[in-house]
């Protein structure tokens, strides 16, 4: 009888034992990944402004927004870092009063054109600079035995006069710039014969002038009784 007793005694206590363990499982869920922004770099650019002016200045500015990524620690350059560059461009023009005439060009055939409709031919067409603003052809009377000579001046394909009124024995281009030509009058005595002028030269500047062409010196006259002359 105590055998049977401690048997059910050692029964009901395995049995509790086994109703009372148990395992229980918990799986958590890893962490959504770290979101990594990398915004594009914003670029800003302000309009241009032009000047005023014979300088004829352009400027422009532009200003480059590159933000940076909350999520890179080894970054050094500070959030939405900018910078700035300006530039300026110059643009060349001629003199204000020949600007219009200057861009319209002018070639040599036109200007010769010009000066033999003024009863002139051309002494040399190496002269005339079409790259310049003021031009110049030095040309003789056609047909003329004196072979009486004139300078004749253009503004681009504008023809704006000649140096004298009246002509000279001889004349030649000594030098020339863009806005200004310097003529060489060989000079005669009062009984010179034409060939052989012994009073040697003077050079006379010839410029522009608010669209006009200015003698910066004197011109000898054409003829004269006791002093030098260009021999007209």
């Amino acid at each position: 009888m105590r055998t049977l007793l401690a048997a059910l005694l050692a029964g009901c206590a395995a049995l509790a034992l086994g109703c009372g363990s148990g395992t229980r499982t918990v799986s958590v869920a890893s962490s959504p990944p770290a979101h990594s922004s990398s915004p594009t770099a914003a670029s800003h650019a302000t309009g241009s402004a032009t000047g005023g002016g014979s300088g004829g200045l352009t400027t422009s500015t532009t200003t480059s927004v590159s933000p940076t990524s909350a999520h890179s620690p080894t970054s050094s350059a500070p959030a939405n870092a900018t910078s700035t560059v300006t530039t300026t461009t110059r643009t060349a023009a001629g003199p204000a009063f020949a600007r219009g005439e200057a861009e319209e060009g002018g070639d040599l055939a036109g200007a010769v054109a010009v000066v033999k409709a003024h009863g002139y031919t051309p002494a040399s067409t190496s002269d005339y600079h079409p790259d310049q603003t003021l031009r110049v052809l030095v040309a003789t009377n056609t047909g003329a035995a004196d072979g009486a000579a004139r300078a004749f001046f253009f503004v681009g394909s504008r023809y704006i006069g000649t140096d004298a009124s009246t002509p000279s024995s001889s004349l030649s281009v000594a030098g020339q710039s863009d806005t200004e030509v310097t003529l060489s009058y060989p000079l005669y005595r009062p009984h010179d014969p034409r060939c052989c002028p012994s009073g040697g030269h003077a050079e006379v500047r010839f410029q522009l002038d608010n669209g006009k062409l200015v003698a910066l010196d004197p011109i000898p006259p054409n003829s004269s009784q006791s002093g030098l002359s260009r021999g007209g």
